[in-house]
């Protein structure tokens, strides 16, 4: 077999994982316990682990497969979350499943190889080319040996025969009501019954109400940033691409500009290959409407709960629906404002938890004057919490892993 590059894992999958001692030995601790009495091997695959909402999910129920005592296998490009991951007790397998190539096409036998001597009982794909390769995989093992098939809608894609492999599932997750709504519509043959909605969740003990970063953390950021210190705080985080909003944010800040208030905005927020031309012309259009003393772009960041803390106001400003909205359930779950577009899972977020959020779609206006009554208010606003609770979501993502496998009349996916 031609060798493909895995995290401790080559030659034909013998090579040994490694794992932290402690987690290995609570592993070994928990061979045979599982919620049921019996260890499922669960398989997650998506394309890479380099940051992000997905990514963050899979890693929050790749760790909750372990406590529970079973075992967690995630398969892909690999990425800066990988080393969190194998940390957690996941054995991860890097494989070309991201880049949208012919030679993507060399992971469908490696893929089945590792679902038959892994014995996978349930292959959860979380992105479409990976998972139109695990399910190339997946259709080859004889129909009595297969593992269940599930998919994790994350995204309101394009509708056409690409997209078709997120429903496909023997079950499928939607992780919103809006979510759900996509796939009723445009793919019809789902079965309803096959729809299982588990909104996206927060861990409410990390993005805690009233959090504030130490001194330290504090003096550093503002060490580098001293543009941001003394200024009243919006941020606008998310990957750095044109469908984010920062027009937006930026014709916002040009009709606050005149205010006496010290608004200053933070960008934060990775970019991603082939996006460095927005950049540019972002950076330009901020220097062209004089707004250079009021924007800070601070790039990729791994203490988001530390920019959250410092604002005053976060943004959603998506130019399209999404079918969740991460930002947002975390920055409400510390408390704080979050006014954004409301429409998609965004607007769901925010009708359970800050409805006074809620702006139309593109209306600029209404964005200025709702962030400046939040900023001149007296009074800390009325948030909602323990609405999307990260242990709700595990809890009922491992359920319906149960479920899959529970279930002997369960119909192959079409």
């Amino acid at each position: 077999m031609r060798r493909i590059l895995l995290d401790g894992y080559a030659g034909g999958f013998n090579a040994q994982v490694q794992r932290q001692p402690d987690v290995q030995r609570q592993i070994e601790a928990r061979e045979t316990a599982g919620m049921d009495g019996r260890r499922l091997t669960i398989l997650q695959v998506l394309p890479a682990l380099d940051g992000g909402g997905v990514e963050r999910g899979v890693l929050e129920i790749a760790e909750a497969v372990v406590k529970a005592g079973h075992r967690s296998l995630v398969v892909s490009a690999g990425g800066r979350m990988v080393q969190e991951l194998v940390a957690g007790g996941t054995k991860h397998f890097r494989l070309p499943v991201a880049a949208k190539s012919p030679l993507s096409l060399r992971s469908v036998p490696l893929l089945r190889s590792l679902m038959i001597r892994e014995k996978v009982d349930v292959v959860d794909i979380h992105s479409r080319l990976p998972g139109w390769l695990a399910w190339m995989a997946w259709r080859t093992i004889p129909q009595a040996r297969r593992p269940r098939l599930i998919t994790t809608l994350h995204g309101l894609h394009s509708v056409n025969a690409y997209s078709s492999i997120m429903c496909r599932g023997e079950r499928v997750i939607a992780v919103s009501e809006t979510a759900r709504s996509y796939i009723l519509k445009n793919f019809p043959q789902v079965p309803e019954s096959r729809i299982n909605v588990i909104p996206r969740g927060v861990d409410a003990t990390e993005f805690a109400r009233g959090y504030r970063p130490d001194p330290q953390w504090l003096h550093d950021f503002y060490g580098r940033y001293p543009e941001a210190s003394g200024k009243l705080l919006i941020t606008l985080p998310g990957r750095i691409t044109r469908l984010k909003g920062h027009s937006d944010l930026l014709a916002m800040l040009d009709l606050v500009r005149t205010s006496d208030m010290p608004i200053h905005a933070l960008i934060a927020g990775r970019v991603d290959d082939g996006k460095s031309d927005y950049v540019n012309e972002l950076k330009k259009q901020v220097h062209a409407m004089q707004l250079a003393d009021r924007v800070t772009l601070i790039g990729h960041r791994t203490d988001v709960r530390e920019i959250y803390a410092i604002s005053r106001v976060v943004l959603s400003l998506s130019q399209k629906p999404e079918s969740f909205g991460r930002t947002v359930a975390e920055s409400l779950s510390m408390g704080i404002p979050v006014v954004g577009y409301d429409h998609g899972g965004v607007g769901e977020i925010l009708e359970a938890q800050f409805p006074a959020g809620r702006v139309p779609v593109g209306d600029v206006n209404c964005l200025a004057d709702r962030v400046t009554k939040i900023l001149n208010s007296s009074y800390p606003p009325r948030i909602a919490g323990d609405v999307f609770e990260l242990s709700s979501m595990l809890d009922k993502t491992l359920q319906v892993y149960r479920d899959a496998v529970d279930c002997p009349d369960l119909k192959v996916a079409a």
